[in-house]
């Protein structure tokens, strides 16, 4: 498996509140996480600092995941965790109070994938049947169009559109969706913040990532086009591909 994380601050605010990595446990098994942070000052990028923290640490520790419920239970625990860490830190920091932060963190084995995300940064998954996002948003306008009330085209510019029903940190408990879903060799899976989808259509996605010569020029093929269009807020993504570790360094 190969795989790169980018984060750009964009063109508009004065810091990055992003945070996300791509990180190896023992057995070369990937952990993708993307974060966005919220909260106004610093308090956003603390946030999304700490979540990323917290999960890249807990992976060192681990010797392997053997199997979808394995990595399920690993990212319910660390990601619940990383919440109470969050949570915590923003009682004892006055400054901080009301800060939180997206995550969408991914174990990538080569015969599966295990998701685990809470509020709107999302997952993709490029296979031979397509681009399919995985994750499903934690937002008051997916809510409306779940039940009806507004069209997928009127939510892409509804006002209150970065509106959230769920955060990581901003309560002392908290349930995340996961998901796993098997891949194949060469299938690629993308992590990325409403920086970028917000400026980049679906398709758009697929065509640079599978398109590009390397996932090094996607990424910051991607990261350019968010920043054309406006570049309003920090944009963040990882892409792992599902390279056979022999085939890596050839």
């Amino acid at each position: 498996m190969l795989g790169k994380f980018l984060t750009d601050t964009g063109h508009v605010r004065s810091h990055n509140e992003d945070s996300g990595g791509i990180y190896e446990n023992k057995q070369k098994q990937i952990l993708a996480i993307v974060a966005d942070g919220m909260g106004g000052h610093s308090a956003g990028d603390v946030a999304s600092s700490l979540a990323t923290t917290e999960l890249h640490k807990r992976w060192k520790e681990t010797d392997s995941i053997t199997s979808p419920e394995q990595a399920q239970a690993w990212l319910e625990k660390h990601i619940k965790e990383a919440n109470q860490t969050i949570f915590r830190y923003a009682i004892e920091h006055e400054e901080c109070k009301g800060m939180g932060t997206t995550v969408v963190a991914a174990i990538c084995t080569e015969e599966f994938i295990t998701i685990g995300h809470i509020g709107d940064s999302r997952c993709y998954l490029s296979n031979s049947h397509g681009f399919t996002q995985v994750t499903e948003d934690h937002s008051l306008v997916n809510e409306l169009v779940k039940t009806g009330q507004l069209s997928p085209e009127d939510a892409e510019h509804h006002p209150r559109k970065h509106v959230l029903l769920k955060a990581l940190g901003t309560e002392e408990s908290i349930e995340i969706d996961t998901k796993t879903i098997g891949w194949e060799e060469n299938n690629y899976l993308i992590l990325c913040s409403d920086g970028l989808t917000n400026k980049v259509e679906d398709d758009e996605l697929h065509q640079f990532v599978v398109e590009s010569d390397s996932i090094d020029e996607a990424l910051n093929k991607l990261v350019n086009l968010a920043n054309e269009r406006g570049g309003e807020d920090n944009i963040s993504l990882s892409i792992v591909q599902n390279i056979p570790l022999t085939k890596e360094g050839e």
